[in-house]
């Protein structure tokens, strides 16, 4: 018995007791991954020591291995908190110097760009004016800040009722002001090239049987006459005859009159396609089934969402949403080759692998869950057990030592 293999002992536990004391510390920190020490036995390397007689040196620590089992997934609430469901790393960039964590607790900068508690900017996929994503490389992820423009109307789809049992107007003259020179009227705001708002009103005149005319403009201006509405026997619309553009006087099919349009604020001229489709006369009263058309008016940025496969969706005080960017995954072939830089930070080594980015919920990569985090993975119980069963260790190393002392005092005293 001796010494060296006594302060192997110590030196072994006392690093366990560190590396146990370190998952402890850390039972709170978001994506933190636990370790446990590894040791390996010491045998002399003496060409003339007998392999039946060798006696061991003690142990040493082999390797603090990093356990990336999943953490328990918490809720927050936090538009910008964000857990990784399943295997991969978000890439972060520290002025151009790229790292990797699981901690998915982010915020905004001054300048929008999405970063850490320590300033590092969250990368991945950004996404044009348009909303489609660039995944030709990462990049910082920006949330913008600007308005979203607006976008004129250029189609307006009405589908109404008209009563088949309705007669005639009592005035011949069509006048949107007098309400006995047409059957039934609908509006709908529609929105021009600088989001500015227009009221587009529908007047339907009722005229023979199976048929009826469609006047429309905007509020306050003059009426177009659109053309004539035609139904067959079972009230369904079979075609439109426009009273004017190029298809004049010719029945279509499609459902469908052109309304042009001259903005009183300075935006470009519009035309609107009126898409009647849908339209019937039954019997009962008038009244309108569907309304919609597709323009809308510029928004500011109210929030935005994470969803499970990384994309940044923003949603806008118009009530429109647009894709922003999207978060990526790195995976690693041995994620314990990465090098623990602290703060919740890995670098890619050697060792590791080449890191492997890709979108969340592809191949190997996990998914993501927004407004929560990964908890850390220490389990207490577990570590307050080992904690005891390495000062155990600590203690029976330290009588190893305590032992020789005692033996080597007997010979001194021969």
């Amino acid at each position: 018995m001796g010494y060296q293999q006594g302060l192997s002992g110590l030196a072994a536990s006392s690093n366990d007791l560190d590396v146990i004391g370190n998952n402890i510390a850390n039972a709170n920190t978001v994506g933190f991954k636990q370790s446990s020490a590894q040791f390996a036995d010491i045998y002399a390397n003496t060409v003339a020591t007998s392999v039946n007689t060798q006696i061991g040196l003690g142990t040493s620590l082999s390797e603090v291995q990093q356990n990336f089992s999943q953490g328990t997934i918490t809720t927050t609430g936090q538009a910008l908190d964000v857990a990784i469901n399943g295997s991969g790393f978000f890439q972060m960039s520290n002025n151009g110097t790229l790292t990797y964590s699981r901690n998915g607790v982010f915020q905004l900068d001054k300048n929008g760009f999405i970063t850490d508690a320590a300033g590092n900017d969250l990368m991945g996929y950004a996404a044009g004016t348009s909303g489609v994503v660039n995944s030709a490389q990462t990049v910082p992820l920006q949330v913008p800040t600007t308005n979203i423009a607006p976008v004129a109307t250029s189609n307006i789809t009405a589908q109404v009722n008209l009563n088949a049992q309705a007669t005639a107007p009592t005035s011949t003259t069509f006048d949107p002001t007098d309400s006995n020179s047409y059957n039934y009227s609908t509006s709908i705001t529609a929105y021009d090239s600088l989001g500015g708002t227009q009221q587009v009103n529908m007047y339907f005149v009722q005229n023979a049987t199976g048929s009826a005319e469609v006047y429309a403009g905007v509020a306050g201006g003059a009426m177009t006459d659109m053309g004539t509405m035609t139904f067959n026997s079972s009230g369904a619309l079979t075609s439109v005859t426009p009273a004017t553009g190029a298809n004049a006087g010719t029945p279509q099919t499609n459902g469908q009159f052109s309304l042009d349009i001259t903005p009183t604020d300075g935006a470009a001229a519009q035309t609107i396609t009126l898409n009647l489709t849908g339209t019937t006369q039954y019997g009962g009263t008038s009244g309108v089934n569907n309304l919609a058309q597709d323009g809308y008016a510029s928004g500011t940025l109210s929030n935005f969402t994470v969803g499970s496969d990384g994309t940044i969706t923003g949603n806008y005080s118009n009530g429109q949403t647009k894709t922003l960017g999207q978060v990526v995954l790195a995976n690693f072939n041995n994620p314990n080759g990465l090098q623990n830089l602290g703060g919740n930070q890995f670098q890619e080594t050697a060792a590791s692998g080449v890191a492997q980015v890709s979108t969340p919920g592809s191949t190997n990569h996990g998914t993501l869950t927004g407004g929560a985090v990964e908890s850390s993975n220490v389990d207490l119980t577990n570590q307050l057990v080992d904690l005891i069963t390495a000062q155990r260790n600590y203690q029976a190393n330290a009588q190893t030592i305590k032992t020789q002392q005692t033996v080597d005092q007997t010979l001194l005293q021969m």
